[in-house]
C-alpha cells in the first residue's frame, strides 16, 4: 500500500485523501496548523513548509509527496526532493510564486494575457498608468489568493497611495471581460494529457462562488491547448488549472494553479473521474481516468455559512461537502455540487440551493 505525503492539511488535502483512500492509498499530512480538517484521514505532522527550516525527515514514511498550496519554501522543498519524489516538480513553484514570472511564461508560450508591467517605485507606477491606462489592477507579486494582495487603482492618487505601501508589485491592464472561464487538465510523467470541459465561473469580492461545467463550450479547444503548452513546458505531472478571461471572443490567461483547484470541485460528482483521483493517479504513476462529464453539473461554494445538510439532502442531485473548518466571514467552509439530466432541471435544483444559501446562484 502506497503512502502519499501532502504538504498542507486543508480542504484540498482532505478531498485528495477522500479520493485516494478507496484506491488503497494512505496519507501523511504536513501543515503548520494543528487540527487541520484533513488530519483525521491520515497521519498528521505539524510542520511549517513555508519555512526554509522545515525538516524533510518528517515525511520519510511517504513514497511520494505532493502539495495543496503554493506558499512553500523552495529551499526546503528542494531538500525534500533529495530523499523523496516530489510531484509536480518544485521548479514550477519558482514561477508560480512570482506573478511577474507567471505572466512572462504565458508570453513565452504565446498564451495571451492582459498587458502588464512590473512596479517597484512610484515612477514605475506612473509609467504603467501611462502605458496601460487607468483604472489598472495592482497585485503583489507573491502570496495573493481569493482577491487578497490586489487592488484596482482608479486614479493617480489611489495608484501612488497603493505603491507607497512598498513591496514588489505587478500592474495589469484592467479587463472588462465577458466571462471568467477555467480549464483543468491532468498530465502524466510520460506526457499524456486529458482535459475536463470548460468551467464557467462567477466570483464575488474576489472569491469564487459558482462554477458551471460547460461541456460544449466553443472555447474548450483553445483553452485546453494553452493548458497543454504549460504542462509540457514544465514537464508537469498531476492536475493543473488555468483561469481565463473571455473578452470579445478571445481568451486572456489570468493565472495558473499547479494543483487541484476550486473550479474543478464539480468533477467529484459530475465527471467520470474527479480531479482529485486523477491528480493522485498521476502522482503515483497510474493511468488517468476519463475526464468526461456524466451529467449537467454546477458547484456552489459555501462562504462563511453552511446550510443544514438535511435540507441539502432533500434536493435531488445535490451533494453536500463540509470541510470541517471553523466558520468565519469570507472563508470557504464547504461546497454543494448539483447535477441533473437536463439544463432546465439543473436550474430548478440550483434555485432550491440558492434559497438555502439566501443568494442567487
Amino acid at each position: 500500500m502506497r503512502t502519499v505525503g501532502i504538504l498542507g492539511g486543508g480542504q484540498l488535502a482532505r478531498m485528495l485523501a477522500l479520493a485516494g483512500i478507496p484506491l488503497g492509498l494512505r496519507f501523511v499530512f504536513a501543515s503548520p496548523q494543528p487540527g487541520e480538517c484533513a488530519f483525521e484521514l491520515g497521519r498528521a505532522v505539524v510542520a511549517d513548509w513555508r519555512s526554509v527550516e522545515a525538516d524533510p525527515g518528517v515525511l520519510a514514511e511517504a513514497d511520494v509527496v505532493t502539495w495543496e498550496f503554493e506558499n512553500i519554501s523552495l529551499r526546503a522543498l528542494r531538500r525534500l526532493e533529495k530523499i523523496l519524489p516530489v510531484i509536480p516538480s518544485p521548479e514550477i513553484l519558482a514561477v508560480k510564486q512570482d506573478r511577474l514570472r507567471e505572466k512572462q511564461v504565458f508570453c513565452s508560450l504565446s498564451i495571451p494575457t492582459a498587458d502588464f508591467a512590473p512596479v517597484d517605485s512610484a515612477e514605475d507606477a506612473r509609467k504603467a498608468a501611462e502605458v496601460l491606462g487607468l483604472p489598472l489592477v495592482l497585485k503583489t507579486r507573491a502570496h495573493g489568493y481569493d482577491g487578497k494582495g490586489q487592488v484596482i487603482a482608479r486614479d493617480i492618487s489611489h495608484l501612488e497611495e497603493s505603491v507607497s505601501r512598498g513591496g514588489h508589485l505587478l500592474a495589469e491592464r484592467f479587463v472588462t471581460f465577458d466571462r471568467e472561464l477555467s480549464v483543468v487538465g491532468v498530465r502524466t510523467a510520460d506526457g499524456s494529457h486529458r482535459f475536463y470541459p470548460v468551467t464557467e465561473n462567477i466570483h464575488r469580492e474576489g472569491i469564487l462562488r459558482v462554477s458551471r461545467c460547460r461541456p460544449d463550450d466553443p472555447k474548450w479547444h483553445e483553452a485546453s491547448e494553452y493548458v497543454r503548452r504549460l504542462m509540457d513546458y514544465f514537464g508537469y505531472a498531476g492536475v493543473l488549472a488555468v483561469e481565463f478571461f473571455e473578452k470579445d471572443g478571445g481568451l486572456l490567461a489570468n493565472e495558473f494553479s499547479p494543483r487541484v483547484h476550486n473550479t474543478g470541485h464539480w468533477t467529484i460528482e459530475g465527471a467520470e473521474t474527479s480531479q482529485f483521483e486523477n491528480h493522485l493517479r498521476a502522482v503515483v504513476g497510474w493511468e488517468p481516468g476519463s475526464t468526461a462529464p456524466v451529467a449537467h453539473a454546477v458547484m456552489v461554494n459555501c462562504i462563511g455559512f453552511l446550510p443544514a445538510p438535511e435540507d441539502v439532502a432533500r434536493i435531488p442531485g445535490a451533494h453536500m461537502h463540509i470541510y470541517g473548518k471553523a466558520i468565519r466571514p469570507r472563508r470557504k467552509v464547504g461546497h454543494i455540487t448539483v447535477r441533473a439530466g437536463s439544463q432546465a432541471l439543473l436550474e430548478e435544483r440550483l434555485r432550491a440551493v440558492g434559497r438555502l444559501l439566501d443568494e442567487a446562484v
